[in-house]
């Protein structure tokens, strides 16, 4: 077989924001203060960084909105996050497009995710990854009713937009929008991501586990 059909050339964006108390995790305020709040965003976008590189998939690129020049984003590149970029576009549907056309004219597919949802592992990135053998486009569901996780080989502009992005119904909009399109999909396991306190439990757990696993 050949080598090239055999491993797809894959590109992985991490999405995160530039790292200032008050305007990152605010679902969170004031359950945690404003710096709490932020110290907890840098740590979810490392994790998930760390999580990306350590796939050994493909190139990790982390997208942006706002400036890059952060301790946070150059300590990413220390971990091994191949490129850092700026988001593009009015919002996050736009902002989504442009990065995974961005990509896509450069590898086979591009899977693309938040900085929110810890539960994002390897084993998690090689599902989407052979999901995207038999449909354009993946999605891992979100417990809450959004998505932790789209990717893709090919993207069409409808598929991002009209969706009421931040609500319980962003799911459920973008099926009908890929239905739309006539864009087949498929689908991930639900996985739950870091928004409100009552998913604070989840994190917690997931860096005792660590921990635990360390001190053995």
């Amino acid at each position: 077989m050949n080598a090239d059909l055999a491993s797809p050339r894959v590109c992985l964006i991490q999405f995160s924001r530039e790292p200032v108390p008050g305007r990152v995790k605010t679902r969170l305020l004031p359950y945690l203060s404003p710096q709490q709040a932020c110290d907890l965003h840098c740590e979810l976008t490392q994790w998930t960084a760390t999580q990306l590189v350590n796939s050994d998939l493909g190139e990790v690129e982390l997208c942006v909105a706002g400036g890059l020049d952060f301790p946070l984003f150059h300590s990413c590149r220390q971990l091994g996050v191949s490129r850092l970029s700026r988001q593009h576009g009015k919002d996050l549907g736009e902002r989504m497009f442009h990065a995974l056309c961005g990509r896509l004219a450069h590898f086979d597919c591009v899977i693309l995710v938040g900085s929110d949802c810890p539960s994002i592992d390897g084993d998690y990135l090689r599902q989407a990854v052979v999901a995207l053998e038999e449909a354009p486009v993946v999605l891992g569901p979100a417990l809450d009713g959004g998505y932790v996780l789209i990717g893709a080989r090919c993207v069409r502009e409808t598929m991002f937009q009209d969706i009421p992005w931040g609500t319980e119904r962003v799911l459920a909009c973008t099926r009908a929008a890929l239905d739309r399109a006539g864009v087949p999909f498929t689908e991930l396991p639900a996985l739950a991501d870091i928004d409100r306190p009552e998913d604070m439990h989840l994190w917690q757990s997931i860096r005792q586990g660590v921990g635990a696993h360390i001190s053995k």
